[in-house]
């Protein structure tokens, strides 16, 4: 029997491969830095990274690395258990604490992942009698949440105010008991910020909550770094924060919901993802808490990410490379077909510049782009020497075209 499925299998990679979507996993063999060693797929030995979510550089920050050495001597390497056994210790409910204080939440829940995390909150929260409306660009952690509760599901266009109030009115003329609008802080193929104040006015009017993925602006997003809640002034209008601890935050692993109290303390009764899963190990809450202590002295990181940012979009639109607007550290660099950009990506990767094109069903067919992703710990001359191979490797794609 598995033979037929084989044969079936492999016929799905080889149509994979031939339209060009086939996405080849890179051994690295250094920590994750602004440079790595990639040990294969061609590349020449130390590369420039520009493709991580380490947006402020403390992957392999010192005093970070120094916490989890001395968290294993403390606190052991695992729980072997799940929260309520006797998965908790005093490390969880301090990271806990310290989140929510940093978010300006009620409470904080911790979970393996964001995506465990997204997906234990509309199934807890939202029942037949609910609605839920999304956001078009939603994380696919989202989409996969929504799909397990039996919550009403409205979808509207990305960042469109018009259909999102249309969507509202129907759900309130439908009857439903409680409205959850929930959207990406930052759109993670684009680089968009949300438009949360006008999101916020909408749910006041319609009597709905709001929901936020904030995985890609908590640590850097914002004044202070809280996410995009900060930068538009509605921290305290926002009812459930959700994040990850493996971007900015060190880029390990982990995710939290921060949320009024009353949503967490029931997500910990009745989140599926987190009564049955393990514990965060224990040495990742001890290494976010010094993260966090990190944040509270890292303007100087988050106005280097900026300026790096800036040149970096400022020099490729002037190169004559297409990026979607905004001031993002995630610079998609738009190319269409999908074959293409991996071949570009190649081309980089040769010439020492670490990138991946991304290509559907990630980003909609023939919107394929290779998505930069800035960091502090990247220097001036690695932003110039990025741009410098992105025209290069354009130059050499056109002449392999013909």
């Amino acid at each position: 029997m598995f033979e037929t499925v084989r044969d079936d299998l492999r016929s799905t990679l080889d149509e994979i491969r031939s339209a060009g979507l086939h996405k080849p996993e890179r051994v690295i063999g250094t920590p994750q830095s602004a440079a790595v060693a990639v040990t294969s797929g061609g590349a020449p030995g130390e590369v420039l990274n520009f493709c991580a979510n380490n947006y402020l550089g403390l992957a392999d920050h010192p005093e970070v690395v120094a916490a989890a050495k001395d968290a294993l001597d403390r606190w052991g390497y695992g729980m072997a258990s799940v929260r309520f056994i006797c998965g908790t210790q005093e490390v969880h409910k301090e990271l806990e604490a310290r989140l929510s204080a940093f978010l300006g939440q009620e409470d904080t829940i911790l979970y393996s992942s964001c995506f465990d995390a997204n997906g234990g909150v509309f199934e807890t929260l939202l029942g037949a009698e609910d609605a839920v409306i999304s956001d078009a660009l939603n994380h696919a952690s989202i989409i996969d949440g929504i799909r397990l509760s039996k919550a009403r599901r409205f979808r509207y266009a990305n960042r469109d105010m018009a259909e999102l109030e249309a969507r509202l009115k129907e759900a309130a003329e439908g009857g439903a008991r409680r409205k959850l609008i929930v959207t990406d802080g930052v759109f993670s193929m684009d680089g968009y910020v949300a438009p949360l104040a006008e999101i916020c006015d909408l749910a006041e009017r319609y009597d709905a909550m709001v929901m936020v993925d904030d995985s890609h602006a908590v640590g850097f997003v914002g004044p202070g770094g809280r996410g995009t809640p900060e930068l538009h002034g509605v921290m305290d209008r926002v009812d459930i924060i959700t994040g990850t601890l493996g971007k900015a935050l060190g880029g390990a692993s982990g995710g939290y919901v921060a949320a009024r109290a009353e949503i967490v303390e029931l997500l910990r009764q009745r989140s599926r993802p987190y009564l049955f899963s393990n514990s965060l190990a224990p040495v990742i809450a001890a290494a976010s808490l010094k993260v966090l202590d990190l944040l509270e002295s890292a303007g100087d990181l988050r106005e280097r990410l900026a300026a790096n940012t800036a040149l970096f979009r400022s020099a490729m639109t002037e190169a004559g490379f297409e990026i979607l607007p905004g001031d993002h550290a995630i610079a998609p660099v738009m190319i269409g077909d999908a074959a293409e950009a991996g071949r570009m990506a190649e081309l980089l990767l040769e010439r020492g510049v670490y990138v991946i094109g991304f290509s559907y069903p990630v980003v909609p067919m023939g919107a394929a782009r290779i998505r930069v992703q800035l960091s502090a710990a990247h220097s001036t001359a690695d932003v110039e020497r990025a741009v410098a191979a992105f025209v290069d490797a354009r130059a050499a794609l056109s002449a392999a075209q013909g």
